[in-house]
C-alpha cells in the first residue's frame, strides 16, 4: 500500500522506530471504522496509539452503538463496541455525560488486537473552538506521525471535496468537511476513512490519494 495511506505494510518491528498514531475518537460509526482501519493497517505492537475525544457536551447524546469485527482476532471473532448508550441494545451511557463509556471500549477493542501496543485516552472540550482545530493542536502538542478519521461522505463532498472558507476558521462549516480540513493542513499524514460494511473494505483519502479503495 502507498506511504501516504499510512500502512503498516512491510514494517518490522526490529527494524522501524516506533510511531505515534491518533485516531479521532467519537460515539459514531464512522469513528468505529477509522478505529478498525488503524488496527488492521495502520499500526504494529512498538506504536502508540492515542484515542482523541473533541468533547461537546450539546451533541453528548446523540450516541449509537456499533459492532466492530477485528480482523486480527479471525474470521469467527468479533469484538463489540459499545459506543455509547441509547436504543442501541449496548450499555446505557452514563446520565448528563458523566462518563464516556465508548472510550473505555475502544481502548479495550486495542488491547485485544494489540496486547503490547502502548494506548492511551486523551479529552479535550471544544471551549468555543472548532474541533479541526483542536484536532490540529493536539497532533503537533503529541508529536504524532499519523492521524486517523473517520468520514462520512456524501455525493457533494466526495466531487467538490473541501472549501476553505474566507475567514480560514472552520466554525459554521458542516462537520462531514472536518476530515477534509485535516487532510488539507495537517503537517503529519492524515487519512480519512470510510467504512464499507462489514467485510467491504475501506475508502481512504489522504492529501496524495483519493478514493483509494482498501479490502478487508
Amino acid at each position: 500500500m502507498a506511504q501516504g495511506m499510512a500502512s503498516n505494510r512491510n514494517r518490522n518491528p526490529c527494524a522501524q522506530e516506533a510511531r505515534k498514531v491518533m485516531v479521532v475518537a467519537d460515539p459514531t460509526r464512522e469513528s468505529a471504522g477509522a478505529l478498525q482501519y488503524a488496527l488492521a493497517h495502520a499500526v504494529i505492537e512498538q506504536d502508540e496509539l492515542i484515542l482523541l475525544h473533541v468533547e461537546n457536551p450539546s451533541s453528548w447524546r446523540n450516541t449509537i452503538s456499533t459492532f466492530l469485527k477485528m480482523p486480527s482476532l479471525g474470521s469467527s471473532t468479533t469484538a463489540s463496541l459499545d459506543l455509547g448508550g441509547g436504543g442501541g441494545g449496548g450499555a446505557a451511557a452514563a446520565p448528563d455525560g458523566e462518563g464516556l463509556d465508548f472510550l473505555e471500549e475502544m481502548k479495550h477493542a486495542c488491547s485485544v488486537s494489540q496486547p503490547k501496543m502502548k494506548v492511551r485516552v486523551v479529552k479535550v472540550e471544544m471551549d468555543g473552538r472548532d474541533k479541526a482545530s483542536i484536532v490540529l493542536s493536539q497532533s503537533k502538542t503529541h508529536g504524532v506521525d499519523v492521524v486517523v478519521i473517520g468520514q462520512k461522505r456524501n455525493i457533494t463532498s466526495a466531487i467538490l471535496g473541501y472549501k476553505r472558507p474566507a475567514s480560514g476558521s472552520m466554525k459554521g462549516v458542516k462537520a462531514i468537511d472536518t476530515a477534509e480540513y485535516l487532510i488539507q493542513n495537517s503537517s503529519c499524514t492524515c487519512v480519512s476513512v470510510q467504512r464499507k460494511g462489514q467485510n467491504g473494505g475501506f475508502v481512504l483519502n489522504s492529501k496524495t490519494h483519493r478514493n483509494f479503495w482498501l479490502l478487508a
